[in-house]
């Protein structure tokens, strides 16, 4: 026997109000099977089917004056625009799957407050050497400070002290290898990490040849940035300089 639907049953089913359905019927697009000498609408198989693909149309944004010339067409195959909202519907989803991934991260960005400042970067210098380095480096190297405190700051604070450590453990395995020759395997092994994290700060922006040479030539003359455990060490300084042109000669030129 063929299942009906009332008006109401049929509204419930396809999560559509009765309103809906009355001015479907009203223009045409979905015409009850039976309407009773009572004037209730009773629907079949065939407008349930009608009404699953005008919900399908609708969900793709279709106009309804222009889902009842495809559904009214004579050539429409219901299996073959099945397959079609199923792909329309697939992409759809990845899409969403897509975006919602953006919000979560964005959620979660806000709600741990993982927010970089600037200050974050210098954390552990006094305040006014933190300044001043920062304004000799924006003076040397005003491209490469840019960029790197553009790329820090997006960062979460999680993110930068993995960096940081990762960084500090590199700085001191090339401490613990200063003994060696600066061309060997192994110290080269260490120098390509130094200058991944390198690029990690810089990004790949200009001279990389040169620039990583002259971080190499700072190393070796400034007692800044030759330190081991807090202490000036020259030796590592220069070190550190021939290690680092051993490895532009070989890997940057």
């Amino acid at each position: 026997m063929m299942k009906q639907y009332a008006v109401n049953k049929l509204a419930k089913l396809a999560g559509v109000s009765v309103r809906t359905l009355h001015y479907y019927d009203q223009i045409g697009l979905l015409t009850p099977s039976v309407r009773t000498s009572a004037g209730y609408r009773v629907y079949g198989e065939a407008e349930l089917l009608r009404l699953q693909q005008i919900l399908f149309y609708r969900e793709l944004d279709v106009e309804l004056k222009d889902i009842a010339s495809i559904l009214d067409d004579p050539g429409f195959d219901l299996i073959h625009a099945l397959e079609g909202h199923r792909q329309m519907l697939l992409s759809k989803k990845d899409r969403i799957e897509t975006l919602v991934a953006t919000v979560e991260k964005t959620i979660s960005h806000l709600k741990n407050n993982v927010n970089m400042n600037v200050e974050d970067l210098y954390a552990g210098l006094p305040k006014e050497q933190a300044a001043a380095w920062r304004r000799e480096a924006q003076e040397k190297w005003p491209g490469q400070v840019a960029h790197a405190e553009k790329q820090l700051l997006e960062m979460d604070k999680d993110s930068y002290q993995q960096l940081q450590e990762g960084f500090k453990a590199n700085w001191e395995k090339l401490a613990s290898l200063s003994h060696l020759d600066p061309a060997s395997q192994q110290v080269q092994q260490e120098i390509d990490l130094h200058y991944r994290y390198i690029l990690q700060f810089w990004g790949k922006t200009g001279n990389q040849a040169e620039a990583y040479n002259g971080l190499g030539d700072l190393l070796a003359t400034d007692e800044r940035y030759m330190q081991v455990n807090g202490l000036a060490n020259p030796a590592f300084g220069s070190f550190m300089q021939q290690a680092i042109r051993v490895y532009v000669a070989q890997q940057l030129k």
